[in-house]
């Protein structure tokens, strides 16, 4: 494991996994870029954690790194945002509102990762297996007041590359 440490995130680094600790929103939001700046059409992106802890800031982040011109919001009442006025389109989902994988063919669950572009999915325990077999799981834990220990692993041959390269640029 390699020990990374910038004035914007410290972070511990392995090829398919990577520590970081934020201070705040725009550190997190910064992360979140960095992940967007490396993905690519058909990538997944799985962000898991408590309400509240930032997992939209997270995802406008991604939206960042793709060069959004249209705000990401929250789609809890919605579900999924569609996104395609950047570099690439992102649909956004927001699992909060299901109660579990049962509801998922309610939102076309399947043919989202037919689409075009990349998706990026909070509350993705809720999809139970059904999320694809090669994302990027991303999990923010509170670490009290702004903090953010944010954990990132590959699950895939595309995500460890995602992985590979976030960790070869902080190094």
């Amino acid at each position: 494991m390699t020990s990374i440490d910038r004035p914007d995130v410290r972070a511990e680094v392995t090829v398919d996994s990577m520590q970081a600790e934020t201070q705040g929103p725009a550190e997190t939001r910064a992360l979140g870029r960095e992940v967007g700046k490396r993905l690519q059409l058909g990538d997944v992106v799985a962000v898991a954690g408590t309400l509240g802890v930032g997992k939209t800031v997270f995802a406008q982040g991604v939206g960042d790194g793709l060069d959004l011109r249209e705000a990401v919001r929250s789609p809890t009442y919605t579900v999924v945002g569609t996104h395609r006025d950047g570099r690439l389109p992102l649909l956004h989902v927001d699992l909060y509102r299901l109660h579990g994988a049962a509801d998922l063919d309610s939102i076309d669950w399947d043919g989202l990762f037919d689409e075009p572009a990349i998706v990026v999915v909070e509350w993705p325990e809720r999809a139970g297996d059904r999320l694809p077999p090669d994302h990027l799981w991303v999990r923010l834990d509170d670490g009290g007041g702004d903090r953010r220990t944010i954990v990132m692993s590959a699950n895939g041959k595309r995500a460890g590359r995602i992985m590979r390269d976030l960790g070869a640029s902080r190094a």
